[in-house]
């Protein structure tokens, strides 16, 4: 049976109204700074003519991971409202002070991604969160959430999602990144707090924090807008997705101790049980220890930091194989 298009309905946040075939800058006030200046957070509503899903992209809830505020930017660039199915909420930028600060944390040292729903009563950061899921997550039924890694670290394109939902899966095999793997909720987490909603979510991660890193972003725009398609939401061509791999457990290959470690296996390199991947030395290079990863796998992270502590993570191996396991350096989204 062919689907019938329908006339759209406005979007209404905070105190503008969208209606159908229009995209709207929107700025929401949600803190008095110290210079008697107010923080807003920036957002864009591509509503579509015709009736379709509602859909949330975002980056920048970590201050410091730029490559999700480049994707989201490209998206909105690339969606036309006269021919969207549906509407496309775009927050590039959903720490605004961190960003300005270049800093992971609000300024009240709290980690935006650990205190959603938030409250409208609480910290800067609570009221942030609430303020975000009242006015964006509300109007949606698919949030694609975009980080890279942080503290000198770098990832493979990935997706981090629920694989065991069909949606969720389906969707995620649509964005086409080269892993997906299974996440656990983390307390606090904005996709902790709109899974409770009902509602799916995708967490890309891809390359380093503080720069633009092309590759990873252009995967993870080609991602958004693929997954946008396989929901009808747009029609076009796209670039062709390469093989994605399902992973259900992945383990950090940590330093046994501190000194300046030599790492030999790159990002998507393959590596075996038992394999010697580094080697950490004293200032003077004296007698080396050998670092062997405990799994066989690919390589999905690793730190571009040459000074490293005992227990710090090295890199981040997808195993082939073992029960469900995601051991992340820092608990992520």
């Amino acid at each position: 049976m062919a689907v019938v298009d329908t006339r759209n309905d406005p979007i209404t946040i905070g105190k503008v109204t969208v209606p159908p075939g229009r995209k709207v800058r929107i700025e929401l006030p949600f803190a008095h700074l110290p210079s008697g200046t107010e923080a807003s957070l920036p957002i864009a509503v591509i509503n579509g003519r015709t009736s379709g899903p509602n859909v949330w992209v975002s980056g920048g809830i970590h201050g410091d991971e730029i490559n999700g505020v480049e994707v989201v930017r490209k998206v909105m660039r690339a969606l036309d409202a006269k021919s969207l199915r549906g509407a496309v909420i775009a927050v590039p930028i959903v720490n605004p002070l961190g960003f300005l600060m270049r800093s992971r944390y609000v300024p009240d040292r709290r980690d935006l991604n650990r205190v959603f729903p938030g409250s409208p009563r609480g910290s800067t950061a609570s009221r942030l969160a609430h303020l975000f899921m009242t006015e964006v997550v509300s109007h949606c039924s698919v949030g694609i959430d975009c980080h890279t890694a942080s503290n000198h670290r770098t990832n493979l394109p990935q997706l981090r999602a629920d694989i065991d939902d069909a949606e969720t899966l389906r969707l995620a095999r649509a964005f086409g990144a080269p892993f997906i793997i299974k996440s656990r909720l983390r307390d606090g987490s904005l996709r902790q707090a709109a899974t409770e909603q009902g509602i799916k979510m995708l967490l890309y991660e891809g390359g380093q924090a503080d720069r633009f890193d092309q590759e990873a972003v252009d995967f993870g725009f080609a991602g958004v807008m693929r997954t946008l398609r396989s929901m009808r939401m747009i029609e076009g061509r796209l670039p062709t997705a390469g093989s994605t791999k399902l992973v259900r457990r992945t383990q950090w290959v940590r330093a046994r101790r501190g000194g300046l470690v030599e790492i030999a296996p790159k990002l998507g390199d393959v590596v075996e049980e038992g394999e010697v991947v580094a080697s950490i030395s004293d200032a003077f290079g004296i007698r080396p220890t050998r670092v062997k990863t405990p799994a066989s796998g690919w390589v999905i992270a690793r730190t571009l930091n040459p000074l490293v502590n005992p227990g710090d993570p090295l890199l981040q191996v997808a195993a082939e194989k073992g029960p469900d396991v995601d051991e992340p350096a820092e608990r992520r989204g």
